[in-house]
């Protein structure tokens, strides 16, 4: 049997360049087609959110409430809200957000008012707040991730702590004198919430503009729901700092009342805008 073989005395000098230089430039080739345009390990993100609250508080067994548009003249209010990741694989994240509120307002009731089982006369000066913080822990797994960007699914857990309250001093009404009065009520609630996010680079092999959202929510049978949704358009500043702007689409959350917990209905929306530094 005859054996064929090369030497290298046979092969020109040119192709042995030219094989090495092919050998070398294919993975870094294939890594730049593949690497992530929104590649990184730790994010810090936060939001500067103008939001104006609608909906309405509720004492425990249904004992009256106030409207946070009629009663409580809640006007839009400005919010900030933070979050930090790690994504700790190219498609594993996990996540904890915060958003905090409290808001409060001096108002002339417009009605009588009934909270907590206390009743508020009409024309009463009042000091009514509103106090709203989620903690929002998570993990979010990417299905679909390519160079331009990518759609995973989310799953959060919302810590949420409301406490509503309603209070007026000593004063006189229509000459008569008005005793003091005081009631609130307090919320705790681990609410799981899932949905789809996203994030897209229009532009091919630029990572300048970019889209982002999310949609969030769950059904929670005689409990409540929660909804929650939001845009955005980003311009990267370098590959560390992003812009970005959008719309808070809705956040919406029912929680009905019973003997022993305040009902709740609440929704948000507004602009919101922040930074997003990224490692």
């Amino acid at each position: 049997m005859r054996r064929l073989f090369f030497s290298a005395s046979s092969v020109p000098t040119s192709a042995i360049l030219f094989l090495l230089c092919l050998a070398f430039a294919t993975p870094v080739m294939h890594g730049q087609e593949h690497a992530d345009l929104d590649a990184y390990t730790l994010r810090f993100t936060g939001f500067w959110v103008y939001s104006q609250p609608f909906g309405s508080i509720h004492g425990t067994g249904n004992q009256g409430g106030f409207d946070f548009q009629a009663d409580a003249k809640f006007n839009s209010y400005n919010i900030g809200a933070g979050r930090v990741e790690w994504k700790f694989t190219r498609k594993n994240h996990l996540f904890v957000g915060a958003l905090p509120l409290n808001q409060s307002r001096e108002v002339v009731l417009a009605r009588p008012v009934v909270f907590q089982g206390q009743t508020y006369s009409a024309g009463l000066a009042a000091s009514v707040r509103l106090q709203n913080y989620f903690i929002t822990p998570g993990y979010q797994y990417d299905l679909i991730r390519r160079k331009q960007g990518h759609i995973g699914i989310v799953a959060q857990l919302d810590l949420m702590y409301v406490r509503g309250s309603l209070k007026v001093a000593a004063q006189t009404l229509n000459g008569t004198q008005q005793a003091a009065q005081a009631s609130s009520g307090t919320l705790r609630a681990p609410l799981p919430v899932f949905g789809p996010d996203f994030r897209y680079y229009p532009i091919p092999n630029s990572e300048r503009v970019f889209v982002a959202g999310d949609v969030l929510g769950m059904y929670f049978f005689g409990y409540g729901n929660f909804i929650s949704s939001y845009g955005t358009i980003g311009v990267s500043l370098n590959r560390h700092l992003n812009l970005q702007g959008g719309y808070q689409l809705s956040s919406h959350i029912v929680v009905k009342s019973t003997d022993n917990r305040i009902g709740l209905e609440l929704t948000q929306r507004g602009a919101i805008a922040g930074l997003q530094l990224s490692f």
